[in-house]
């Protein structure tokens, strides 16, 4: 897919212009990847603001011949370590006094000393997010990959269900392995993050690692995860319960499922990003649980599963259609069990494409 690799590129040549700056370097794979199609775990790239004629790629020996496949439209340089050889190829061809922007939020303090070191003639300055800002509005391409990847955590979640893979007895650690090998068996690359199984009052715990803990008839059990498909990553969270849940699980359930319905009803292009949590945060807030919601409301998905924008009390800025979202409030009760619900959605015009399809009826195992 060259052209849509070309296509972002010069996307990108625009905000380096905007920026005053001759080239950008860069260095983050995930950024490289969004830009030339390149999967290796070592690459460098120097994009010029004059065209692809004078963008250069720049990786080591191990993956010459996957350069030559994954990168044919632009002129690469095989050399470690890229970056520096980079900064050199600037020195040479750009001359003296002019600026390259380089990605100061993925690069060490070490690093940026070494390429001033190697830096003659070339001024070098920081220039964070300028290809972050480009990945939060996504295209066909990658919005089709990340459908695939949400397709493949509900196949998985389905499967477990249907198999018993959860039931009393069980350990936390023993449904996160099946729920994984799962998401495997149906056609994920890899995991997008380690897998959490929450059960009974671990389900509070909004980041709970799995553990031997065993899952036991009544409990709540919280299954957040997704899968990675052509480096796109899906996140889901489903709260089940084993067997006839009690009267506070059922209410507990209600209310976080009525707050992420008016924080999805709230995701359109436009909105202030703090206004989508407010409208998830004030179901919850009016039913006396504000302070049990300890977490912001979601989080663009996409080559990172967390990724920009930010739908936070304090997040800044506002949606534009095609940027893909989570919507995922919680209620997280101390000692006792807690409730999450979470979707990947896509921002449209008016209603938003809601990418993960597992149902969000009070599931009983």
């Amino acid at each position: 897919m060259p052209e849509i690799h070309a296509a972002r590129r010069r996307a990108l040549r625009q905000r380096i212009q905007d920026a005053e700056l001759d080239a950008l370097l860069v260095t983050d794979l995930r950024n490289i990847r969004y830009l030339t199609g390149f999967t290796g775990s070592n690459a460098a790239l120097l994009v010029h603001e004059g065209g692809d004629e004078d963008t250069v790629f720049c990786t080591d020996g191990r993956y010459t011949t996957q350069a030559e496949a994954q990168v044919p439209d632009l002129r690469r340089i095989i050399e470690r370590p890229s970056a520096l050889a980079l900064v050199a190829e600037a020195d040479d061809r750009l001359g003296k006094g002019r600026a390259v922007g380089f990605e100061s939020q993925h690069v060490s303090v070490e690093q940026h000393a070494t390429f001033t070191d190697a830096a003659e003639s070339v001024l070098l300055g920081r220039a964070p997010g300028l290809v972050e800002r480009l990945r939060e509005v996504k295209d066909d391409t990658e919005i089709a990959a990340l459908r695939a990847a949400c397709a493949v955590a509900d196949r998985a979640l389905a499967d477990l269900l249907e198999h018993g893979g959860l039931r009393p007895g069980r350990t936390e650690r023993e449904v996160a392995r099946e729920l994984e090998n799962r998401m495997a068996d149906h056609g994920a690359d890899a995991v997008a993050f380690p897998s959490i199984v929450a059960a009974g009052a671990n389900s509070a715990i909004p980041h709970h690692r799995p553990t031997g803990a065993v899952l036991a008839a009544g409990d709540f059990v919280k299954l957040d995860f997704g899968a990675v498909v052509d480096g796109y990553h899906s996140d889901m969270t489903r709260t089940i319960v084993l067997g006839e849940p009690a009267q506070w699980q059922r209410d507990l359930y209600t209310l976080v499922a009525a707050a992420q319905a008016a924080g999805t009803e709230a995701v359109r292009p436009g909105h202030e990003v703090s206004a989508v949590d407010a409208a998830a945060r004030t179901v919850i807030d009016d039913a006396g649980f504000g302070e049990q919601f300890t977490h912001s409301l979601g989080h663009g998905v996409g080559l990172d599963v967390h990724e920009a924008p930010s739908l936070a009390k304090t997040g800044a800025g506002t949606l534009s259609a095609c940027m893909a979202v989570t919507v995922e409030p919680g209620v997280y009760l101390a000692g006792r069990g807690g409730v999450r619900i979470e979707d990947t959605l896509v921002v449209r015009e008016g209603t938003p494409e809601l990418l993960t399809m597992s149902t969000k009826e009070l599931v009983v195992a």
